[in-house]
């Protein structure tokens, strides 16, 4: 049986470990509306409106750890950090369009479906 590692983490699927990356409340979502460009953490925070500033923190850590966000810490005054999808992150972004795509067909069948 092949296995795959994340982070000292063993799985026996890829769907597994891919589930793993995105697969929390957060960490698809700050992946998705990191796509088109960085974002400092206020700006994370003014789009996850319910998010507290704790779980965003541990997240974004979580996924600068995992090879899947990048901190670019600026070392200026007043401090000016900068969080970006590496690669990596950019090669879940295909994943995440078929899920957009799949959501918004949903949606629309319910909605057809009420009328």
């Amino acid at each position: 049986m092949e296995t795959y590692k994340l982070n000292g983490t063993f799985f026996y699927c890829p769907v597994d470990l891919t589930l793993s990356v995105i697969g929390g409340r957060w960490q698809g979502l700050i992946i998705w509306n990191l796509r088109d460009e960085p974002k400092r953490f206020n700006e994370l925070k003014k789009i996850l409106v319910v998010i507290n500033d704790k779980m965003l923190s541990q997240t974004l850590k979580t996924l600068v750890e995992q090879g899947v966000v990048s901190r670019m810490d600026y070392k200026s005054t007043p401090p000016k950090v900068e969080y970006a999808l590496t690669e990596t992150g950019k090669a879940l972004l295909s994943i995440f369009k078929q899920m957009e795509i799949w959501g918004k067909t949903i949606n629309n069948q319910q909605l057809q479906m009420a009328e």
